[in-house]
């Protein structure tokens, strides 16, 4: 808590880089005075601050890790509508960092878990729910009716879709990345700045940057950079500060450090450029970010087996060197029995190949089946033809052989 006993500087009306993104609601009733009189005094904000957030819609696409804090921030500052898209629903794994959601949630739509913890918060947001997935068939719709967009999602292929969406609608977009202790975030809007495509042009190559499924996040990670996130929102909204425009915040939590590094507008951006190409959305930002390289995609057919038919493998004592290609800290939580651990980026290398028999048939797992197709196709490619892969992974046999492990 801030020391009132001590000095307090005099405020410092900061310069406006940007105007305003909302116009202010006519009033505030009396119980919105009194909720927000924090916000009020603060001569930065003040009545006229505060009337732009009752007036603003925001949409938080995910009620997950990042939009947990964002949207229980977003109804806190008093922002009027608040609208939420997700389709998943919640999990045991979720309440580590998803804070909007409590045990009594597992089961139940995010969506629906979220507007009701935002009622407890503030009952004076209007919450929309759309609890559905975001789609290139519904995005331009969803997102036309909102001043501001934060993003908290976790794939590349939602990101793009949500960068093209809002630079074809002329929407600001307020972005946000996290993995293990490691947090990024940052503000587009093509019409004062750079897009997302213009920090990355391309999708990185598949399995290159492991998901925080596969990688895990640090759960306050979450409300770090939520937390900025809602900062930025609120700035773009009010025309107060210098927003993320142009600018990425870079932050290491071991190191509890913050860089700032500047993003400029590529001039050959093919969305946002001088000249642009794409005028439109992309028939399938999967297939543009690609789940699995093309490697992967042509090793795995003919050389997949089920969690089911490992397990027949097994009991009818076939020989072969069941590879769990995940990292050592994931072997930790669960294996399948007689798996030996040798990490995909070992595989990928070529430093593991050496230590591979060449006389047994090797079938190799990860989680869910996207890390071991990548090393399947590296040990196709070495001359381990027969070499198979489980579909679907640990989340498989758990699933289908034995539910008594644990999952993550």
């Amino acid at each position: 808590m801030f020391d009132e006993r001590q000095p307090v500087p005099e405020p410092r009306r900061r310069p406006v880089s940007l105007p305003p993104l909302v116009e202010p609601a006519a009033e505030l009733s009396v119980d919105e005075v009194r909720r927000y009189s924090r916000h009020l005094i603060i001569p930065d904000v003040a009545m006229d601050g505060q009337k732009r957030l009752k007036n603003a819609k925001v949409l938080c696409v995910g009620a997950g890790g990042l939009g947990s804090p964002a949207l229980l921030y977003l109804a806190a500052a008093g922002v009027g509508t608040l609208g939420v898209i997700d389709f998943d629903t919640v999990d045991e794994s979720n309440l580590q960092r998803q804070i909007i959601h409590g045990v009594s949630d597992i089961g139940k739509s995010k969506a629906q878990s979220a507007k009701e913890s935002i009622a407890e918060i503030n009952p004076l947001v209007e919450v929309v729910l759309h609890d559905e997935q975001l789609t290139i068939d519904n995005v331009m719709d969803i997102f036309a009716g909102y001043d501001l967009i934060v993003d908290g999602t976790d794939n590349f292929a939602t990101r793009y879709m949500v960068n093209d969406a809002a630079v074809l609608l002329g929407k600001p977009y307020v972005w946000g990345s996290i993995y293990r202790f490691d947090g990024q975030a940052s503000v587009f809007w093509a019409e004062h700045g750079p897009c997302y495509r213009c920090l990355y042009p391309v999708p990185p190559p598949p399995g290159m940057v492991p998901s925080c499924a596969e990688g895990g996040v640090l759960g306050v990670l979450c409300a770090s950079i939520g937390s900025v996130q809602v900062n930025e929102a609120i700035k773009l909204i009010t025309g107060i500060g210098d927003p993320l425009v142009g600018r990425l915040m870079v932050y290491d939590a071991l190191e509890m450090s913050y860089r700032d590094i500047k993003v400029r507008k590529d001039p050959n951006c093919p969305l946002c450029g001088e000249h642009p190409t794409q005028t439109a959305l992309l028939e399938d930002y999967e297939d543009f970010c690609g789940a699995v390289s093309d490697e992967a995609s042509e090793a795995v057919q003919g050389s997949t087996i089920t969690a089911t038919e490992l397990k027949e493998w097994q009991d009818a004592g076939k020989d072969f060197l069941l590879v769990d290609v995940r990292e050592p800290a994931e072997f930790e939580i669960i294996r399948i029995p007689g798996s030996v651990l040798i990490p995909k980026g070992d595989i990928l290398s070529g430093e593991a190949l050496a230590t591979l028999p060449q006389d047994r048939q090797i079938v190799l797992h990860c989680k869910s089946g996207a890390r071991s197709a990548e090393a399947l196709a590296a040990l196709k490619a070495a001359g381990f033809r027969d070499a198979v892969h489980v579909q679907g992974g640990v989340l498989a046999w758990q699933a289908q052989v034995d539910p008594s492990l644990p999952t993550y």
